[in-house]
């Protein structure tokens, strides 16, 4: 969700501020804002800009002030609004009522109302409407009545007074050598410089300067100056961790050639599934490699049922995993939106297993599922695809997706390389059981094809190009698929949603004619995934009824299928593969569609409005 961003070393901190937010834009914001310690000698002081809207609004804002902000310390923050409107006043960062501390957040304080009341008797005065602004008031608070106490030694007491979650970056002009960084709940990653710190809430903000990082843990402050840095947990015991090295380059997380990250992450597809597949498939046996579970394998041949518990485009990958665990595996599975997991009570038994799958590895809702389940004693697995976070650490086990940085918004190579994995998985339970060798070998065989299918879907982007000019006008979708292909019509339409902010549903379609067909008229165009599979004939009933109700429909076919051209308006064609697998290859030029609508009808397709790229709050 927000963005944050520290800097502490030898160079001017502000380009590098600007910098880093600017790398950590996709993922979602209203509002920005940057500090910048100016360590003049005996007269430090903090100078700020704040301001609603883009970074270039920021930018122009510090152009005209007349104090320059310069130094070599610094916070800058991008805010995704939760409590208060999206406006300069509670834009991040937050200052005392001295403005001597400065501090930039992401997550909630859940218990800051009752912490403002006392803090307003004691006589400080709130300029924001934020939850956030407790925190830096407390840090004063703090300072005021221990003037001897460091910054990190307030940020301790007032940690231990709050409820909630937080990613914090602080600085005091008091003490202009240092930088305090606190995480719980909300990623902060640590990058290490010659003589210098960054410090931000995603890797993708320290490529330009480090490889070298250190994660934080929950419950972790960092305490950094241009020399060296310390770490410690909430009960003042020092923690030792060496580096880690990102193996993602900067260049990698750019557009390149292409207009937009999107699309540029759609056509990344067929080489992120090849990753995600490297090393992984023994087709000759007919087995699977996953390093990351051999730890649990024998766990996993006692597993009697499966739970998946992810969101959004996560969620629906989820319900693909259903159909294929349940077929090709042999286990009960069921899917659950993580958001909801908690609340309904889940009854768990002996032989259960949790599943996560979450791009970022710190989607909120999620981990909280996760941690549900890890209290009950229950064996829990992650899909994720960044190393080092909180679902990759704390999962007994798990695969992780290398992919590369998924930038947009909008996820597409993500999702398409966790069905990958979840047919992997599939395979590797099912030879556990009673999958055969000749089905194992034909599974892994077609799977490692499919890049190579992707890429010829690929070369039809004009042909979807043209279609979504025919159709961009139009305000009301309906997507419609069976059995592997439902959860892909729901997919389908959740993008055209997300990236153009036209209306869609996702259906099954046998379920059609419950309820959504009385809206079909020719204003309210249906998008059809009818390949040539087990459920193809009642696809083509389902496009009948459309029909019969002159309803314009768009086909996604199998090569070859000549007699649906003559019962709907357009027909976009995948290859021919293996049932479970049509889903990797019906859903990309459902992502093309929409992307394309979305552009034609001018929409920020990287940054689409209220969204958020990784949602760290609940």
């Amino acid at each position: 969700m927000c963005g944050i961003v520290g800097y502490i070393g030898k160079q001017k901190a502000l380009p590098i501020l600007l910098d880093g937010i600017k790398t950590l834009e996709y993922r979602g914001y209203d509002s920005t804002g940057v500090a910048v310690l100016n360590n003049k000698i005996n007269a430090p002081k903090i100078y700020y800009a704040k301001s609603a809207g883009r970074i270039n609004v920021l930018e122009e804002k510090i152009a005209h002030q007349k104090n320059g902000i310069d130094g070599f310390a610094g916070i800058a923050h991008t805010r995704w609004a939760t409590h208060g409107e999206p406006n300069e006043v509670n834009a991040h960062p937050h200052f005392d009522c001295k403005k001597q501390i400065f501090l930039a957040h992401n997550g909630i304080i859940e218990n800051y109302k009752e912490l403002k009341a006392n803090l307003i008797k004691k006589g400080h005065k709130f300029s924001s409407e934020t939850d956030t602004e407790v925190l830096v008031h407390m840090l004063e608070d703090e300072r005021n009545e221990n003037p001897g106490f460091l910054l990190e030694e307030a940020a301790l007491k007032v940690l231990k007074k709050i409820k909630g979650t937080y990613g914090l970056v602080i600085i005091d002009a008091r003490e202009p050598e240092k930088l305090v960084a606190v995480r719980n709940f909300s990623p902060l990653v640590l990058g290490i410089g010659d003589g210098e710190y960054i410090v931000a809430s995603d890797a993708s903000a320290l490529l330009k300067y480090t490889r070298q990082i250190v994660f934080l843990h929950d419950g972790e402050i960092a305490v950094l100056t241009p020399e060296k840095h310390k770490i410690f947990n909430l009960r003042s015991e020092s923690v030792t961790r060496e580096p880690e090295k990102i193996e993602w380059t900067e260049e990698i997380a750019k557009k390149g050639d292409f207009p937009h990250f999107m699309l540029k992450e759609i056509f990344e597809q067929p080489e992120a599934i090849e990753n995600s597949l490297r090393g992984r498939l023994l087709s000759k046996e007919g087995l699977v490699k996953l390093g990351g579970l051999e730890s649990v394998q024998d766990k996993l041949r006692e597993a009697e049922r499966i739970i998946i518990a992810a969101c959004g485009t996560a969620y629906l990958a989820g319900r693909v995993g259903e159909y294929i665990f349940e077929e090709y595996a042999g286990i009960p599975t069921e899917v659950d939106f993580a958001s909801e997991f908690r609340y309904r009570k889940p009854v768990f038994r002996k032989n259960d297993i949790l599943l996560v799958i979450s791009q970022s590895g710190e989607t909120a809702d999620t981990l909280a599922a996760l941690r549900e389940a890890k209290q009950k004693n229950i064996l829990t697995i992650g899909i994720v695809n960044v190393v080092g976070s909180s679902i990759a650490r704390e999962t007994d086990a798990g695969v992780y997706q290398h992919i590369g940085p998924e930038i947009s918004v909008a996820s597409t190579k993500a999702f398409t390389s966790a069905l990958s994995i979840l047919t992997l998985f599939s395979v590797f339970l099912g030879r556990q059981r009673g999958m055969s060798l000749t089905m194992g070998r034909r599974i892994t065989e077609e799977l490692g094809k499919i890049p190579d299918l992707i890429k010829q879907i690929l070369k039809s982007k004009d042909q979807i190009f043209e279609i979504a000019k025919k159709y961009e006008s139009y305000n009301n979708f309906l997507y419609l698929g069976r059995k592997y292909n439902m959860p892909i019509a729901q997919e389908g339409a959740l993008k055209l949603k997300e990236i153009s902010y036209v209306h869609a549903e996702g259906y099954g379609a046998g379920e059609m004619k419950h309820g959504p067909i009385a809206m079909i008229n020719k204003e309210f165009p249906s998008v059809v995934i009818a390949p040539s599979d087990s459920v193809y004939e009642k696809m083509i009933s389902n496009i009948e009824e459309v029909k019969a109700r002159r309803g314009p429909i768009i086909a996604i076919a199998t090569e070859g299928n000549k007699e649906i051209k003559q019962i709907v308006e357009e027909v976009i064609y995948i290859p021919k593969t293996l049932e479970m697998l049509t889903p990797i290859l019906s859903v990309v030029p459902l992502q093309l569609f929409a992307y394309f609508v979305g552009v034609l009808r001018g929409v920020d397709i990287d940054q689409p409005k209220n969204l958020a790229k990784s949602v760290t709050v609940e």
